[in-house]
């Protein structure tokens, strides 16, 4: 069966997002859903996001039943939802990955108890040195510490899955950045959740 929907998605999703997909039966499967994975470096350049994700859908959407949009916001300022808008295309839901990772409701609990707050995805754990230490430059002016963190007290690494070397992972980070830490797993289901109304309009329940 070819596949209907094409998926455009941050590669820093990739991990979770194919284990959800594959999760989601017989009737909507991976080999249902084409997807199309940006480099998760435009974490550091959202202005980018936009534009990138229009190019993606104006080639290849004549191909596809149906197209949806595997971002949040994620730091566009509005502008890939104008750019969706135009298109009639959804996208996951929030301000950011932390958001639907987590649920809006836990996000917006752990913001209210400490707006000055820094978070980890595994992705971003994983590649914290290379995304965030050295894509920031911090590898070689230090001293832009302060310029980027000095408004934040502690980095919160809200992990999706059990593994506890992310931990260390996460502490590393936190260390790095001269910031407390705290690890909240969050799982999966939040973002299953998300990620099954968003391709088949319907809600199901995915392992944690």
């Amino acid at each position: 069966m070819p596949a209907s929907t094409l998926l455009v998605a941050c590669g820093a999703l990739a991990r979770e997002l194919r284990a959800v997909l594959a999760q989601l039966g017989p009737n909507v499967s991976a080999a249902t859903i084409d997807v199309e994975y940006l480099p998760a470096s435009l974490h550091n350049r959202p202005e980018q996001i936009p534009a990138r994700v229009a190019a993606v859908i104006d080639e290849r959407s004549g191909d596809y039943e149906r197209v949806a949009v595997a971002y949040a916001d994620c730091g566009t300022g509005g502008l890939l939802d104008a750019v969706l808008d135009e298109r009639g295309i959804a996208r996951l839901p929030g301000a950011h990955c932390y958001e639907f990772f987590a649920s809006a409701e836990v996000f917006a609990a752990l913001h209210d108890a400490e707006p000055g707050t820094f978070y980890l995805t595994d992705y971003l754990a994983r590649h914290f040195d290379q995304l965030v230490y050295i894509g920031l430059g911090l590898d070689r002016h230090p001293q832009l510490r302060d310029a980027y963190f000095g408004n934040y007290t502690r980095l919160v690494l809200l992990s999706q899955s059990d593994d506890p070397a992310l931990v260390t992972m996460g502490e590393h980070a936190a260390e790095r950045l001269g910031l407390a830490f705290e690890h909240r797993h969050v799982g999966l289901e939040p973002f299953a959740g998300s990620v099954t109304t968003l391709v088949v309009g319907r809600r199901t329940t995915s392992p944690a």
